[in-house]
């Protein structure tokens, strides 16, 4: 895309860019990416679905979240963690997911190193650490001038592989971050900004 302006919708609300006129993007982008979320299951669910969109784009993998759903156990890590070859070999085989082996054994992977730092204090009490509990708040004007990746990131994703995530890296971690509120990059104009930062505890 070459537009990189905020945009006028027909409802009157002004949006980021990105979403489109797509119904089902403008609804994810209105309801759940930037607002803070703090739920262990959910945060990992994102996180394992924003590995899952490398090379892709977010809403090849949003058309398909329910599928991706159902058939991982509704991302349930003490369910994925037992995935027996052949519970592999069913997912490799199902048209209504990305079926890329290497993703779907790195779900597994992902999985064993959630629950252990579960026992640690909880899986959103570890990601938000990295902030200490707050939001990010950014201030961006345009589109153009969201980075692809921040030192925040970057620790992030390498505390992660530590731990035994896989596709972490800081790209994606940074798109994760995005989505689940750690990091509020919707631009001014755009009427969620406002609200996000309102949503922040």
């Amino acid at each position: 895309m070459t537009e990189t302006h905020p945009v006028n919708h027909e409802d009157g609300r002004t949006r980021c860019q990105w979403p489109g006129t797509d119904p089902l993007y403008i609804a994810y982008h209105d309801e759940e990416w930037g607002g803070p979320e703090y739920d262990d299951r959910a945060l990992f669910e994102k996180l394992v679905l924003d590995g899952f969109q490398a090379g892709l784009s977010w809403i090849t993998i949003l058309r398909r979240r329910e599928a991706f759903r159902k058939a991982f156990d509704g991302f349930a890590p003490e369910k994925i963690v037992r995935y027996s070859d052949k519970k592999i070999e069913k997912l490799m085989g199902n048209a209504e997911i990305i079926r890329n082996r290497a993703k779907i054994v790195g779900t597994v992977s992902s999985a064993k190193a959630y629950l252990d730092i579960q026992k640690e204090g909880g899986f959103s009490n570890y990601l938000w650490s990295f902030v200490d509990g707050k939001p990010i708040q950014s201030d961006f004007r345009h589109h153009k001038e969201i980075p692809a990746k921040t030192e925040l990131s970057i620790k992030m994703s390498k505390d992660l592989k530590k731990r035994g995530f896989a596709f972490c890296g800081p790209t994606i971690v940074y798109a994760f971050c995005q989505a689940v509120g750690i990091v509020n990059d919707h631009v001014e104009s755009c009427f969620r900004c406002a609200e996000c930062r309102k949503l922040a505890r």
